[in-house]
């Protein structure tokens, strides 16, 4: 009998050329299929909430597969961590669900969060964990300009060319944005988000943090709904994955 396994998982990006699994580049999904295979002996298909491009992290991303061996929780949970290593990937949780479940399909929202390192020392223990900008940012502008993003809108300034959603419009259903010392915190929540949609809103709304565009600027950017009218595109090194609501 065919069960469906629902996990949860961690990952440092920065080892990984992203989520999908590619021809010869290690990947979270080729790693992890792996390590299935290693300690159940079958070829599982992975399905992935929310791919993640290289150098991206992930606090709680979810995935699930089917397996047609009866293993117990923690056999699922110790094998995949036991043969994932020594990349930084681990199963927090492992769950069985419904057949109907789908880690993708069945997903309600999604929640990022970006991270921004703001001083002039360059980062040691948060390297390759945030985007270091040397520019001094203010917290209010940046949160004036994040206003106007919020709801359903057509986000094409933020979407990068090579996105292959049949739309640009989407629901921002959360963005805030938050100080804490040097650290400025960009949490967003949607049901879903456009390719490099996080990063390229953060990447704009730095340029209002540091002066570069006024609100007025930020506004005219977005009502262009085109991408060349937009800031640049913020490095994956601050980005994470945070969780899913089902």
């Amino acid at each position: 009998m065919t069960t469906r396994w629902k996990i949860t998982l961690e990952y440092d990006g920065a080892g990984f050329c992203g989520w999908q699994r590619q021809a010869e580049d290690v990947t979270v999904q080729a790693v992890i299929e792996a390590a299935i295979h290693a300690f159940s002996g079958e070829d599982a298909r992975l399905h992935v909430a929310g791919r993640t491009d290289a150098g991206v992290h992930a606090l709680a991303q979810v995935a699930h597969f089917d397996l047609e061996k009866d293993v117990a929780m923690a056999e699922v949970l110790g094998g995949i961590n036991y043969h994932a290593r020594p990349h930084r990937v681990v199963v927090v949780k492992a769950e069985k669900e419904l057949p109907e479940f789908h880690a993708r399909f069945s997903a309600l929202a999604r929640r990022y969060r970006y991270q921004i390192i703001n001083r002039l020392a360059p980062l040691a223990l948060m390297e390759g964990k945030a985007w270091h900008v040397v520019r001094p940012l203010a917290l209010e502008p940046m949160q004036r300009a994040a206003m106007l993003l919020i709801g359903t809108h057509d986000f094409s300034t933020f979407r990068a060319q090579r996105c292959q959603a049949t739309s640009p419009v989407r629901t921002l259903d959360e963005l805030t944005i938050t100080q804490e010392g040097d650290a400025f915190f960009f949490d967003v929540k949607a049901r879903s988000f456009l390719y490099h949609q996080v990063r390229n809103m953060v990447g704009t709304l730095a340029k209002v943090g540091t002066g570069q565009w006024t609100l007025d600027e930020f506004a005219a950017a977005f009502s262009a709904a085109n991408r060349v009218k937009g800031g640049p595109t913020a490095p994956p090194d601050g980005l994470y994955f945070v969780s899913v609501d089902y």
